[in-house]
């Protein structure tokens, strides 16, 4: 089987093989297998430390305290906690139809909490966000009501990869006195994401998006001053009681392992993904029709999202099947609907549909990004010539 190159680091990364490693250690009776939860013998004594190693490697990334880290299953998971667990404890606090703000592009764990929540009593605003695919901060401002018990803005965006001003909606809110959540699975392990500096009440976290496993991911909650949070799930009294469930040793050591590699390397690759994607996008800029999505520069390093016009999108994944990409987010992607992000940045259907995703990552190199850019001046005027 001929090398696919992958780019669709913004769906999942490979796990590194450092982390890899790390985790094959806590498996069988040799390892750290035990349950952290077990206080009796030193099996279950290993995998806590292993465990609290893991929780201060990811603390240290996103600067928190460790014991403002809570594991969870996923980004997902966090989602769920963050707008479920706020809205029930404000109920809980008198507030009789607590009010939420989000934006449109949000991912859709966020986006079907918000329905369900609807559902429940809440009442929700939707943001729209700009062309460039920002969420500005003096929307969010005018959304805010006097029965608003959460804002949840997004860090990067998962389709098109736009950066949000997250400290500036978190000032916003602080001035407000409403707490913020930010899903920032995207950007936690891929930029420098300071938790105190951009005063956040609540985080969300997938280990799977910094090259550690799919199946556990982190919520920081804040300690002081602390948003109440109500537990979405029982049984046991886990995690200082806000998410019940015998640890996953294994996945935890890997997403601590991978935080740790994250951290160390943070900068250079930066620079590295940078660069990678600017020399894409200058080799992709002269096809006539093609168009980047999003603002041009305050994006994720290594994410493009991009539209040629007159090609359908499928056409043109089928026509380049050296290359792992997507036509939008990997939790859409079975839908033949376009993409509702790029159809709330105001592109036609026409061109939603003939979307590219493409994002670079750690595996990465020229090589990949010169054969890409040399497939697609091929096979763009082909597909163009054939539908005439």
């Amino acid at each position: 089987m001929s090398r696919v190159v992958y780019f669709d680091y913004l769906s999942s990364t490979p796990v590194d093989p450092r982390v890899a490693e790390a985790m094959s250690q806590c498996l069988t009776l040799e390892g750290t297998f035990g349950n952290p939860a077990s206080r009796s013998h030193r099996y279950g004594w290993e995998a806590e430390m292993a465990v609290e190693t893991a929780r201060q490697q990811l603390a240290s990334l996103i600067n928190a305290d460790l014991r403002e880290v809570a594991w969870t299953s996923g980004a997902t998971e966090s989602d769920n906690l963050a707008l479920k667990g706020v809205f029930a404890a404000a109920r809980e606090a008198g507030n009789a139809t607590p009010h939420i703000v989000t934006s449109a592009i949000e991912h859709k764990a966020i986006l079907d909490s918000c329905r369900y929540l609807e559902t429940q009593g809440a009442a929700v605003t939707y943001l729209h966000p700009s062309e460039d695919g920002l969420v500005q901060p003096e929307v969010v401002r005018d959304a805010i009501q006097g029965n608003t018990c959460l804002v949840s803005v997004m860090h990067a965006n998962n389709e098109i990869g736009t950066i949000n001003d997250i400290a500036e909606i978190a000032a916003i809110c602080r001035s407000a006195g409403v707490p913020i959540h930010v899903d920032a699975a995207q950007t936690v392990g891929k930029i420098p994401l300071d938790v105190k500096a951009l005063d956040i009440d609540l985080l969300s976290m997938s280990a799977h998006k910094f090259y550690g496993p799919k199946g556990i991911g982190a919520f920081y909650q804040r300690r002081s001053p602390k948003v109440a949070v109500n537990a979405q799930m029982h049984g046991g009294g886990h995690e200082r009681g806000l998410r019940a469930g015998t640890l996953a040793t294994h996945q935890i050591v890997g997403m601590g392992c991978a935080a740790a590699i994250a951290q160390e390397s943070l900068s250079t690759e930066v620079q590295r993904l940078t660069a990678l994607r600017e020399a894409l996008w200058s080799s992709l800029s002269d096809i006539e029709g093609l168009t980047m999505n999003g603002h041009l520069t305050q994006r994720l390093p290594g994410a493009l999202n991009i539209s040629v016009s007159d090609v359908e999108g499928e056409a043109l994944l089928l026509s380049l099947p050296e290359f792992a990409i997507s036509t939008g987010s990997a939790c859409t992607s079975a839908s033949l609907e376009p993409s509702y992000v790029l159809r709330a940045l105001g592109l036609p259907d026409a061109l939603a549909h003939s979307s590219l995703r493409v994002s670079l990552g750690r595996f990465s190199d020229e090589n990949d990004v010169r054969l890409f850019s040399e497939r697609l001046h091929e096979v763009v005027p082909r597909l163009r010539r054939s539908a005439a």
